[in-house]
């Protein structure tokens, strides 16, 4: 493609050293740079100085990058947009291809890949404007004479074979006219069986194209007689159905239809990452419930000999009862009997609601985060497995801890994952020792988890946040938990990182940005 110089991009994102990383990369392969630091500054950016390219952040406070990127669509139709995506937002990066993002990219940010996506976005950005300068020649001369649009065909022919997405132009009876290189790769129909041989509605099944023709009249996709991002399937040569997103407009003469042309989007590549997703999250759900069935057991142990207590206990005082009216010593006893099982009855009541919230599925919410609490929840879940373990249990927690802003399902599953870990790495017991504390700053939150056990080989070290690595047996886990603590900690906007020499034990080192304290004036 052509030289870098003159292409604006546009880079949002709320963190200004990510930005300024990007902004480097960029400028040294030429492009022109701008940054805004959250999505209302960068759609004002586009109103006063409108650039060719955008990457954002999906993420941000206020204004998300999804967001960023319906408006963008909506009133800067021309600008292209990249959209970069952290660990477990897979979601919201196929949300974005499906509102016509360009491409997107995954934190940590690689320059190569940043490259690529903006290089890909040019070309796309430079095919629209040609492909739309086509699509209004057609519109605006189609009555012109023949010696006029033949001056035209290979203007066309170069347009339109060099465009990433299927184009297909019909005339006024829907016949086919254009079947570009797209079309062919997609579908597997080479244009010389198909232009001037074959209608629109040989590429549809019946009900589909039915459907095609009423959304295309009706205004609920764009306007009449124009389609916008409309999702369909198409036939191809070997009978399969190929999901496309489709946009059209249909030509007009004299106020008659003379023409129609369609660009269709291959979602196959969409729907495969959706699949991944859906495999993912099933995945990362038996991770769970693998962690939730060894904390179910470990409680079922530790709730019994109380619960048994409280049984024997009702059962005395059933039994005095049925002699008579309790004496007065009787009844002494009575009350020290009902306070020991209120107390044991509450202790149980609380370790199986932990148990209990752990399990739920719910929905992500973002709030202020004690972690004191937090510790206590993972401490009371998991005492009685470490009890088990021989392994002795020491908390270094400072008394006033900054909160964090986080969603604290995510955040406990994140710690039980790690003292899973540690208890796995002390097979003939040890110590295990949890610590919270502000940094020096009160700016960041230090959570470490730090066990005695066997410790990790340096050359798995590297690798042990990577999804599916495991130094377990067969038949301990798949691999995930490290992996998913990871992108819950990223997704925190948090660092992890583990220390760790073989036979010395293992620090996991977690650090979360504290909540804003607002005070009043």
């Amino acid at each position: 493609m052509a030289d870098p110089a003159g292409w604006k991009v546009l880079l949002i994102d709320d963190e200004a050293d990510i930005c300024e990383v990007m902004a480097y990369t960029l400028e040294d392969a030429g492009y022109q740079v701008q940054m805004a630091g959250n999505g209302e500054a960068g759609l004002a950016r586009c109103e006063s100085d409108p650039p060719q390219i955008i990457v954002t952040d999906v993420r941000m406070p206020g204004i998300s990058g999804i967001e960023v990127l319906e408006t963008v669509k909506q009133r800067f139709a021309d600008i292209e947009v990249v959209v970069a995506t952290a660990f477990g937002d897979m979601d919201l990066a196929v949300r974005a291809l499906r509102l016509d993002a360009s491409d997107f990219i995954t934190k940590p940010i690689n320059a190569d890949a940043l490259l690529v996506a903006v290089a890909r976005a040019r070309q796309r950005y430079a095919t629209r404007q040609q492909l739309k300068a086509y699509t209004r020649s057609l519109e605006e001369g189609w009555s012109e004479t023949h010696k006029e649009l033949m001056e035209t065909v290979v203007y066309q022919h170069k347009l339109i074979e060099s465009s990433m997405d299927g184009i297909l132009g019909c005339d006024a009876q829907e016949q086919v006219v254009t079947f570009n290189q797209s079309m062919e790769k997609m579908l597997d129909h080479d244009r010389g069986d198909v232009i001037h041989k074959q209608p629109l509605a040989f590429f549809f099944e019946p009900r589909a194209v039915a459907e095609f023709q009423q959304a295309l009249a009706s205004t609920r996709y764009g306007g009449e007689n124009r389609l916008f991002l409309y999702e369909t399937s198409l036939k191809s040569q070997s009978g399969h159905a190929i999901p496309v997103q489709v946009s059209a407009t249909r030509l007009f003469e004299s106020g008659q239809p003379s023409g129609l042309v369609c660009f269709f989007r291959d979602l196959r590549e969409i729907h495969r990452l959706e699949r991944e997703m859906a495999d993912q999250a099933r995945i990362l759900h038996q991770d769970k419930m693998m962690s939730l069935g060894r904390l179910a057991a470990s409680v079922a142990h530790e709730i019994n000999n109380p619960l048994s207590g409280i049984l024997n206990y009702l059962r005395l005082m059933i039994r005095i009862m049925g002699r008579g009216n309790p004496d007065p010593r009787q009844q002494e006893k009575f009350m020290g009997y009902l306070q020991l099982a209120e107390k044991e009855t509450g202790r149980c009541a609380q370790i199986v609601s932990h148990l209990l919230t752990f399990s739920r599925k719910q929905p992500v919410a973002s709030t202020r985060v004690d972690v004191a609490d937090l510790l206590q929840r993972c401490t009371i879940l998991s005492q009685h497995k470490l009890q088990l373990s021989n392994i002795e249990l020491q908390l270094a927690v400072d008394e006033r801890l900054p909160a964090v802003i986080g969603d604290v399902n995510q955040l406990q599953q994140c710690l039980i994952n790690l003292i899973f870990n540690a208890i796995d790495a002390m097979p003939q017991g040890g110590c295990l020792t949890l610590r919270a504390h502000a940094d020096g700053t009160g700016q960041q939150l230090i959570l470490c988890v730090e066990d005695s056990g066997m410790g990790i080989d340096a050359a798995d070290l590297p690798h042990i946040f990577e999804p599916f690595f495991t130094t377990k047996k067969e038949g301990h886990g798949v691999g995930l938990g490290l992996s998913t603590t990871f992108g819950i900690i990223e997704h925190h906007k948090g660092t992890i990182m583990a220390r760790s020499r073989p036979g010395k034990g293992t620090i996991f080192r977690i650090e979360l940005p504290v909540a804003e304290v607002h005070h009043g004036g």
